[in-house]
């Protein structure tokens, strides 16, 4: 039987100069899951609107389940204004308020959670105080918790990470991220000592570090395990770490070994890359492709 994944948060469109393209990176997250495989809800909300109704359609094309994605009657669905110049160093414009904001709890929800495997979250969400209230009655449930802060300025602070970090058992960021982290908690320089360090504070099962086209890392029971990444050509960077995060969940789950879970992850996060957009229709030939397998 498949295993259960609940993905929490935003689902929206990224504005590109030329076109618009379905987004947010807990929605990356569920589509890739769901492409994998696992059986994934997405709790969400959407405007009753013309984005809205194009944003759900989207995802039931996809064969996303669209259970605990709601509407909104009063707050329009969720636009971001990308920037993509840069295609290694994309930045947006998270419109507010969006009907992301106002994710509102349901008895519903908590009977998913019980019969969950895992909870994957992020603190973009968590930036009004109503989904933040859903995301926290979420957070008392004792399943997997992952967390993938995904910090976009300035939605974020130092109490609201440390907040949820608190509840996470697993964590997954990014360089820029890590140096954030180190800021706020006064970390070493060095990576390890890092994320010993965060370790020490947080009690993660795992850390997870993606570093771009440089691989990835992982940190567990005080050992290093390191992947290098796959040379690829990129067409945009867009949904790659949320491609990274699902690769390596799938594998997590699948109770596979530190190295196979990083070079799955990796793998696909490569593949994801040379597409445009986040949620490419791929088969896994695909990534074995990229493995040499």
């Amino acid at each position: 039987m498949p295993k259960k994944i609940i993905c929490y948060g935003e689902m929206l469109w990224d504005i590109f100069p030329k076109e618009s393209i379905a987004g947010g990176a807990p929605m990356n997250v569920a589509l890739q899951l769901h492409h994998l495989g696992l059986n994934v809800e997405m709790i969400s909300r959407i405007g009753d609107d013309k984005l809205g109704n194009k944003l759900l359609a989207f995802v039931k094309d996809f064969g996303l389940s669209d259970t605990f994605i709601q509407k909104d009657p009063v707050h329009p669905t969720g636009t971001v204004i990308v920037n993509d110049q840069d295609k290694e160093n994309i930045r947006y414009e998270i419109v507010k308020p969006a009907a992301w904001d106002y994710i509102q709890w349901t008895e519903d929800m908590g009977k998913a959670l019980k019969n969950a495997d895992a909870l994957i979250f992020g603190t973009l969400a968590a930036r009004s105080e109503e989904s933040k209230a859903t995301l926290d009655k979420l957070l008392e449930f004792p399943i997997l918790k992952i967390a993938d802060i995904n910090l976009r300025a300035p939605f974020y602070s130092a109490d609201l990470i440390e907040h949820l970090l608190t509840k996470a058992n697993i964590l997954k960021i990014n360089e820029e991220e890590l140096t954030l982290l180190a800021d706020f908690y006064d970390l070493p320089s060095k990576m390890e000592a890092a994320l010993e360090k965060l370790n020490e504070l947080f009690d993660f099962d795992l850390i997870c570090v993606t570093l771009g086209s440089k691989g990835a890392v992982l940190y567990q029971d005080g050992e290093i395990i390191s992947h290098p990444g796959y040379p690829v050509t990129v067409k945009d960077t867009v949904g790659a770490g949320d491609a990274f995060l699902a690769g390596f969940v799938s594998r997590y789950l699948a109770n596979e070994s530190p190295e196979k879970i990083l070079d799955f992850a990796c793998a696909l996060g490569a593949l994801t890359t040379t597409y445009s957009g986040g949620t490419p229709v791929y088969k896994m030939e695909d990534i074995y492709r990229i493995q040499n397998l």
